[in-house]
């Protein structure tokens, strides 16, 4: 999959298109951090590393708008644990 994520702040999210529809990550903007709240993942695809390469391309938009993380989901909380080159994010 070569999509890219993209920011789509009119639905407070990040996305990512695939074949079988939409992942996202939706999140709550404040001052200087992105709260993510839930990533969701379409179900054809849960396991493949669809979530992962969501994340990662959405902590990469993040970084470079110089903004730091709080990671409610336990999906990207997890990826930051296991991903140390993010943990300067949060």
């Amino acid at each position: 999959m070569t999509e890219k994520v993209r920011d789509n702040p009119a639905r407070n999210r990040f996305e990512l298109a695939t074949p079988a529809g939409t992942a996202f990550a939706s999140y709550r903007r404040d001052d200087m951090t992105i709260t993510i709240m839930h990533t969701e993942v379409p179900r054809a695809l849960e396991g493949r590393g669809v979530g992962s390469q969501l994340v990662g391309g959405m902590l990469d938009l993040i970084r470079n708008e110089g903004r730091k993380v709080v990671p409610m989901c336990s999906f990207v909380r997890h990826y930051i644990n296991t991903h140390p080159a993010y943990a300067d994010l949060v």
